[in-house]
Order: structure tokens, then C-alpha cells, then sequence
């Protein structure tokens, strides 16, 4: 059954939770994360991108930046920007968007529960990007950022969050600049921490939703410290990692899409009529169609839209992998005609998120920059969670969840 540990946060003054609090340090680069930065001494940013703080020549990886990603976590501290809380607490963290509100559990999940099974997860990870997290970890010793979880929905935890979101004010309530709002209430009460600790002992398994890299690096690094401790308990803080717990009926997945830089030496005429020989395709003209079913995708090629079925006996609905549109199109078009064989590695695709819209897959077509795009019926929960539970693993760039935690609403020390 699954852990959930409550734990002393370190947390920003409600004051300046809004300047501190950042996106992931995965969705945005050096360069990005320099302007994103600018002028505020408060963003996580400086901590987690700590590169932004040395000459642009220096590379993201040098040890350099790592040492300067400890010093600007103990500044904070010493400024009082991340003061920890005198209590072990566990906390709610809930976004909205479109209307649209998840509230997510927070609390520490075990190091044992990753290595064990109990945290499932559906994507391969990369040594280079998980030792880059490592070396993060290590010299930071915190859990800087949230990874985030779900879990198939306890009636009885959604009763008690309800309770607290609707009977108190957050502890910071905020929007930030993307338009996505962001609530956070800490569950001082040490009855109702207990009875969720319990109640959370009910979930046989939680599941990575996003942020693989950090959850491998976050577990193997408090593995390290177990291993290298010769009078090692079981109850040190490293031996748990900072999690966002969201219930799986409360999460919606965005549709992951494709560009391709060219047809692979046909012209758009030869290419339409492959297709045919395995998809039911339909001219939709210059307005964006979106896909409105399973195994339905959508297609922009020479300034025109094309709705894409694929024809039966094209896929099998009985494997979970097998079923996922990212497969149905990586097998049918990219690897069959187009000879695009390894998504991690081809220089001749590129994807984008759902949440640019797919007036993002026109207009990079239209610039010449690609030669067509795709845009994928979304992947749902549940097949998530059935890929996960059979030990299977999606195909890259797979799921696209939104809206991201923020990070440095609260952090997990390792001490």
C-alpha cells in the first residue's frame, strides 16, 4: 500500500509566493529562464536554473552551476524566503484552468514505494537527464520540486479536502502570469493528518503523471543515503520525496501532436495517396479540425486540414500499447512511409503540447519550417493507469499534462 508522510515544509512568506513560485525547470531553458527571471531575486528559478546567475558560456551541466544551486538555497534560507515550518504538515495544492479546478494532495511518497512497484510509472527515463537531478538533489539535499502523482480517488479523502478548501482560506491563492490559478492550504490539525495518512494506506498504487526524471533522481538519491548509512532506521527523511497526490477522475490529459520536417521524398499528392491505402481521409479545408475519436486523427498538409480514420485491422484494441494513437501513427505513417524510426532520436519530428492549440501546428507548416503536422486524439486516465499496471511503457511524448506545479510553494528538506 502506498506512503504518504507528512513532513516540516519549507515554504515562502505569503508575500512573496507569487514572485518565488516558478514553472518546472524542464519546461523552460537557460535562456528562457534568464528572462523569466529578470529583476525578481525571489524566482525558484535561481535555484533551480542556477545557470542563470553565472557568463552565459558556462554550460548547464558544470559543476559550477550545481555549487551555485546550493549557495542560492542557502541564501533563501538565510533571507528568510523558504522558512520551514515547525510541524510535520501535509498540504493541499489546487490549480485551475478553464474554469476547472484539481485539488492534489501533498505529502512525501517513499523511496521504497519506487524501488518496490508501488509507484508506477509509464515512461522510460534517461540516465543523462536523471543524473543531472541527481547531482541536484545530492548537493541541494531537498526535494526543490513537486513531482506529480495520481491515484485512483478515495471517497472518503475527497470528503476531507473538500472540508478544508470550502471551510478556510488558502495559505496563498494566487494566478499567475500563464492565466492558471494556484491555491494552498496547510493541514495543521494532527487528527485530520493521521486519519489521511491512514485512509492513504487504502491506495494500492500511485502513478507517475509527470515528472519521471525527477522521481527516479529523487528515489535513487535517497537509496544512496540508505546505502551509505551504517546505523540507517527507516524513518530519515531521505528516505521520502516530495509529491502532489491528485485523484486520477479530477485530471484530464491534453493531446500530444506531431510535425514532421519532410515526406520523406514523396510530394504531397503520392503521400495523401499512401495514407489511403490504410486511413479514411476526408478534405476539411482551411479551418482547424480537430480529432474527435479514438484512432481519429487530424492532419495539416499544403494549407488544408484532412480528418484521418484508420481503417480496421490497422491496430489492435486489445493491447494497451497497441491502441494508443501514438502508436497507430507512429507505425502506420512515420516508421511505414515517412522512415522516421526512433522519436527520442530523429532530427525530422518535433512535438507540441496540446496546449499551444493546433494553430501552432498550421503555422509552423505554413512557415516552411514543417512539411506536415498531426494532431492526436488525447490519451484518457485510464489507459494511463492500465499501461502502468501491466508493466508496459508508453511511447515518447505521450501525454501532456496541464496545468504544471508550480514550484517552491513548498519544499522538502532531506535533513
Amino acid at each position: 500500500m502506498a506512503v504518504l508522510k507528512p513532513f516540516k515544509g519549507l515554504r515562502p512568506p505569503k508575500e512573496i509566493a507569487l514572485q518565488l513560485a516558478s514553472r518546472p525547470y524542464d519546461v523552460l531553458n537557460s535562456s528562457e529562464a534568464r528572462v523569466e527571471a529578470e529583476g525578481n531575486p525571489y524566482s525558484l528559478l535561481h535555484i533551480i536554473k542556477p545557470e542563470i546567475d553565472l557568463p552565459v558560456e558556462i554550460d548547464e551541466h558544470d559543476e559550477q552551476v550545481y555549487n551555485k544551486a546550493r549557495d542560492n538555497f542557502h541564501t533563501f534560507r538565510e533571507k528568510g524566503w523558504l522558512v520551514q515550518d515547525s510541524e510535520d504538515y501535509l498540504y493541499i495544492y489546487a490549480q485551475t484552468m478553464n474554469g476547472k479546478t484539481q485539488y492534489g494532495l501533498v505529502g512525501c511518497a517513499g523511496v521504497e514505494d519506487y524501488l518496490n512497484g508501488i509507484i508506477k510509472k509509464h515512461e522510460l527515463t534517461r540516465k543523462d537527464k536523471e543524473e543531472d537531478r541527481m547531482k541536484h538533489v545530492r548537493i541541494t539535499n531537498a526535494n526543490m520540486e513537486p513531482v506529480f502523482f495520481t491515484y485512483p480517488n478515495v471517497k472518503e479523502i475527497d470528503s476531507i479536502i473538500h472540508g478544508i478548501v470550502t471551510g478556510n482560506e488558502p495559505e496563498y491563492d494566487f494566478t499567475a502570469a500563464d492565466g492558471f490559478g494556484h491555491h494552498f492550504w496547510v493541514i495543521r490539525d494532527k487528527q485530520t493528518i493521521d486519519k489521511l495518512v491512514k485512509l492513504f494506506e487504502t491506495v494500492p498504487y500511485t502513478y507517475v503523471a509527470d515528472g519521471h526524471h525527477r522521481t527516479a533522481a529523487a528515489a535513487l538519491v535517497g537509496n544512496e543515503k540508505k546505502m551509505a548509512n551504517p546505523n540507517h532506521r527507516g524513518d530519515e527523511e531521505y528516505n521520502y520525496f516530495l509529491a502532489v497526490h491528485f485523484p486520477s477522475d479530477q485530471l484530464t490529459i491534453i493531446d500530444y501532436n506531431r510535425v514532421v520536417k519532410d515526406l520523406n521524398g514523396l510530394s504531397p499528392e503520392e503521400f495523401l495517396e499512401k495514407l489511403g491505402e490504410v486511413f479514411i481521409i476526408e478534405e476539411k479545408g482551411s479551418e482547424i479540425y480537430k480529432p474527435e475519436f479514438l484512432h481519429n486523427f487530424s492532419m495539416y498538409l499544403g494549407g488544408k486540414w484532412y480528418s484521418l480514420i484508420a481503417r480496421e485491422g490497422t491496430y489492435n484494441d486489445c493491447d494497451p500499447i497497441g491502441v494508443l494513437d501514438v502508436t497507430v501513427l507512429s507505425q502506420l505513417v512515420l516508421d511505414n512511409i515517412l522512415g522516421i524510426n526512433d522519436l527520442r532520436t530523429s532530427k525530422r519530428i518535433d512535438f507540441v503540447g496540446g496546449i499551444r492549440g493546433l494553430g501552432e501546428l498550421s503555422r509552423r507548416v505554413d512557415s516552411g519550417e514543417m512539411a506536415a503536422a498531426f494532431a492526436l486524439y488525447p490519451v484518457s486516465m485510464q489507459q494511463l493507469i492500465d499501461i502502468a499496471d501491466s508493466g508496459n511503457i508508453m511511447p515518447p511524448k505521450t501525454t501532456w499534462f496541464e496545468p504544471k506545479l508550480r514550484s517552491g510553494l513548498v519544499v522538502h528538506s532531506l535533513d
